[in-house]
């Protein structure tokens, strides 16, 4: 077991979060979008599934270029999503019910339609020019035609610089042409940014989940990236992941939010483990915490999001050893998750959504990630097993700006090769953004899943709902005791109760160099307070060989059978009505059968 510095107390690091996507969350009124009153309206169900803290992806005004992170005005709430009333309604409701309510803080960039971006765009002599990234044109050395001032790519593909012809300069957008960069040298912004900061805290905010918050910082220059692929256009992380006063913008922020005891976790791609130690170490006074992208990267190409990966446990296994133990050695501290809006559904992309596997794959995962150290985010939906969209859906039925944009390009760079197409689209059906907003499944009612009102029969969903909803919704899931819902449930009450084992103890990976579809690891406070999980990522039946450290949790000696069965295991949160058998080789007690995605969790 590995010794660690100890790690101050936090209710943060206590708690458990669960993230809402307000369009798909439940529409109140029938316009087919999600809204507040219906979060508030199922406030009693997120209460009881055990979370502590809720986060909502943006509420904030917006023309939805991007489903809200591209931000109008930072101090209204978008009037299809409800009013401010609706939204102090919605903080009291979850402070009433015991939870604190995190809100989505997107200030790397804003809308083009922000009042800001408006008045810098108007005149060169402006007061908010500076206010974000505009660079003059280049000239092309041999044909003189106009050029973007670099060769940054937009992530949301083609260039990062959109040409604005009233002031005759480009301006920097990372992502949409819609969501122009703000610039963080000029103090104006910041100070503008922590207005916005406080006037949330001042209204009961308890913290903020910050978009892209290492990107605030470029390199002085801007210069150009480096080329590793045909075209102009490259990516460029390098220039602005983790720029030069990244700390010194997020401790300003830090203060903020001390002043507060507010949560704060920090989006942060492309970003080296020691710049997130950085950010989050319990010393550094800047971010509670940082979400890091390994984990969904591991079946992604290096060419990008769509392109052909394959997924591996014994990869995973590595990933999740490597931040577990660098946080724990350093005082740092992880976001726990494997499921977001950004992100396909875990059971479809790394286990099975096979009806017979559905459950199992979900209650395998959950323990997998529920019990590592760190803070757990939980995606709506992740508690009931919700899959990928259905292969059969066309791309009409696709909404995503990331997802819709590419496809553009694939019909242009491939208009009569099929197969290539059918690759891509099998890539956006595993992995692509669409798979997780889907609008939740609240029963059987047909056409639309108790998401919207009964009497609204005469309007569709902003976006279709999956054709499974008869089977897997929350009535039946809670109706259900032995549904994933319910061993979430468990899973986070176990956790609460043995805090000093799983928020604070130690974590030590078994058989971190072997080739295998398990994870197994073990979690400890001090002799004999330990607890293992082990996770098979197997759609077949295995027998695992047991490694040595992991015996004593798993093995009855006195038991002198070839095969020992339900008396051989101190189990609790295993995903099979009937327990493990032990096979005897050898003369020794040393193999453990693990039939398709089981899961146990064992205490001594």
């Amino acid at each position: 077991m590995q010794s660690i510095p100890p790690i101050k107390r936090a209710w943060w690091r206590e708690a458990s979060v669960y993230q809402i996507y307000p369009a798909s969350f439940k529409d109140s009124n029938g316009d087919g979008l999600g809204d507040i009153p219906g979060i508030i309206s199922e406030l009693e169900y997120i209460k009881k599934l055990g979370v502590d803290i809720v986060w909502l992806s943006p509420v904030l005004q917006s023309p939805q270029v991007d489903m809200g992170y591209d931000v109008s005005d930072y101090k209204k709430i978008y009037p299809p999503y409800g009013t401010m009333a609706d939204h102090d309604a919605l903080i009291k409701g979850l402070h009433d019910r015991g939870m604190k309510y995190v809100m989505d803080l997107v200030v790397n960039h804003t809308s083009d339609q922000h009042p800001w971006f408006k008045a810098s765009r108007s005149s060169k002599t402006s007061s908010y020019r500076d206010w974000y990234i505009w660079r003059p044109a280049r000239r092309h050395a041999q044909t003189g035609e106009r050029m973007p001032p670099n060769n940054w790519e937009s992530f949301f593909s083609r260039s990062a610089w959109t040409w604005d012809e009233t002031t005759q300069e480009y301006y920097l957008h990372l992502w949409a042409s819609g969501q122009p960069d703000l610039n963080w040298e000029n103090p104006q912004v910041v100070e503008a940014v922590h207005d916005v900061i406080r006037f949330w805290l001042n209204r009961g905010v308890d913290g903020f989940r910050m978009d892209v918050i290492n990107y605030i910082s470029k390199e002085p220059g801007l210069p150009n990236a480096k080329v590793r692929k045909p075209g102009f256009v490259q990516k460029a992380a390098e220039h602005f992941s983790c720029g030069p006063r990244l700390h010194e913008y997020l401790q300003d922020i830090g203060k903020i939010l001390k002043e507060y005891d507010a949560f704060s976790v920090g989006e942060m791609p492309d970003a080296e483990p020691e710049d997130i130690l950085k950010a989050v170490g319990q010393e550094r006074g800047e971010l509670a915490m940082a979400f890091q992208f390994e984990i969904d990267s591991i079946d992604v190409g290096p060419s990008g999001r769509f392109e052909q990966g394959t997924f591996s446990p014994t990869v995973l296994k590595k990933i999740v050893n490597k931040w577990q133990t660098f946080m724990l050695s350093n005082s740092g501290w992880n976001a726990l998750f494997m499921e977001n809006h950004d992100m396909g559904r875990t059971v479809s992309r790394y286990a099975s959504d096979t009806p017979a596997l559905r459950t199992l794959s979900a209650k395998m995962l959950a323990n997998h990630l529920a019990f590592q150290s760190g803070t757990v985010f939980l995606y709506q939906g992740q508690e009931l097993a919700m899959a990928n969209l259905p292969r059969e859906w066309g791309m009409d039925k696709y909404k995503d700006i990331e997802c819709l944009n590419h496809w553009e390009t694939v019909l242009e760079n491939y208009p009569g090769d099929l197969l290539k197409q059918q690759m891509y689209r099998e890539r956006y059906r595993l992995v692509g953004r669409d798979n997780t907003r889907t609008p939740m499944q609240w029963n059987s009612q047909y056409p639309h899943a108790g998401f919207m009102p009964t009497n609204s029969d005469n309007t569709v969903p902003w976006m279709p709902i999956h054709p499974d909803y008869p089977a897997w919704n929350v009535a039946n899931a809670v109706a259900d005791p032995g549904s994933s819902f319910h061993h979430w449930r468990k899973a986070l009450k176990l956790r609460k109760h043995h805090m000093d084992i799983f928020v604070y103890g130690v974590f030590e990976m078994l058989n971190i160099d072997v080739e295998e579809n398990v994870i197994a690891y073990i979690r400890a406070v001090t002799e004999p307070s330990q607890a293992l999980i082990v996770a098979s990522f197997s759609a077949e039946e295995i027998w695992w060989k047991i490694p040595q450290r992991a015996r004593h949790f798993l093995l009855d000696l006195s038991t002198d059978t070839t095969i020992c069965n339900s008396n051989a295991i101190v189990s609790e949160l295993g995903n099979y009505a009937s327990r493990n058998d032990i096979r005897l080789v050898g003369g020794r007690w040393e193999k453990i059968r693990l039939r398709p995605y089981e899961t146990l969790v064992a205490m001594v």
